[in-house]
């Protein structure tokens, strides 16, 4: 058995696995039944400053080779955020990573300053959804400017607070250029990035009734198919690097359903690699059996500790 224990940001995961934001993420237990699956670590659901209803259904539509939803980041409060993380933290050891989002600037720093006291292992900035937009505008992960304002906002908050948990931005794919948003939150102050969110949106219409399938119309756009996409997003932010250095924290996320799509995604530079839409083709214990995949991969490539294949991939080439 390989050792596939990795670092990110000081924070020790027994594996790379990591549940995504939005995706079994809302209660402590059904977070911990995640990690006892197989996961190394979990991300909770987005976290609002206060309760947020989310789209009318229905929210999902998935296809063979992709997943559409637009949930809408529905959220009960920050009351239920602190009796679930204190739960979890009673039944489950594995790292948390808090997911947090707002719809200003003003929103950010509150719900940052709330979540801080929860004491996560990390913090997550979701600046990118992309089926939210007639509620909040254009996402500030669109823009390098908003991206490291929001970033510098959420690290002074929590600095203000006396907390110096490490702080990773979520980065959306529907921009011209993720490398120079990833380079300005990372010169803003972020310790790592998450990329990706969901793709579009996208929309999938009901031929017999001649009308879109989600109410919202359209959704993100999740699933095996967008793997290359996350894959060639997570190698470009990692060979830019940071501070004129090659590498950075990487949390990849992005149509991983196999150990070979972990692998990939690790050699393009991803530490961590988040796992969500795979829940829904392959079931909750898809962690586990990720697991199992990567193990067997790293006893027929020869690899005693997985945390030596990130990046290599640009060691290569």
């Amino acid at each position: 058995m390989a050792d596939l224990s990795v670092e990110f940001c000081g924070v020790r995961f027994e594996n790379p696995l990591v549940l995504a934001s939005g995706v079994l993420g809302v209660t402590a237990d059904s977070m911990a039944q995640v990690v006892r699956s197989g996961a190394g670590g979990v991300t909770t659901k987005s976290l609002w400053a206060r309760e947020h209803v989310g789209h009318p259904g229905p929210v999902i539509i998935a296809g063979e080779h992709f997943m559409l939803n637009a949930v809408g980041i529905p959220d009960a409060g920050p009351e239920k955020a602190r009796e679930e993380i204190a739960h979890y933290r009673e039944v489950c050891k594995a790292p948390l990573i808090a997911n947090i989002v707002g719809g200003s600037m003003d929103d950010y720093a509150e719900i940052a300053g709330i979540v801080a006291d929860l004491a996560p292992d990390i913090i997550e900035i979701n600046i990118s959804c992309p089926n939210v937009s007639d509620e909040f505008g254009k996402p500030m992960a669109c823009s390098i400017v908003k991206a490291a304002e929001v970033t510098a906002l959420v690290k002074k908050t929590l600095a203000e607070k006396g907390s110096r948990v490490p702080v990773t931005v979520k980065l959306s794919p529907n921009v011209e250029n993720i490398v120079a948003i990833a380079d300005s939150v990372l010169k803003a102050g972020a310790d790592g990035i998450t990329a990706i969110n969901t793709l579009g949106p996208g929309m999938v219409i009901d031929i017999d009734f001649a009308r879109p399938v989600l109410a919202n119309k359209v959704g993100g756009l999740s699933g095996p198919g967008m793997k290359p996409i996350a894959v060639k997003m997570v190698h470009d932010i990692y060979k830019a690097g940071k501070d004129g250095k090659i590498g950075c924290p990487i949390i990849g996320t992005g149509g991983v359903m196999t150990g070979r799509d972990a692998i990939e995604m690790m050699m393009a530079g991803a530490t961590l690699v988040g796992v969500g839409s795979a829940v829904w083709f392959r079931g909750q214990d898809v962690f586990g059996q990720i697991v199992k995949e990567m193990n067997t991969w790293c006893e027929s490539a020869g690899v005693a500790h997985l945390r030596d294949i990130i990046g290599k991939v640009h060691a290569a080439n």
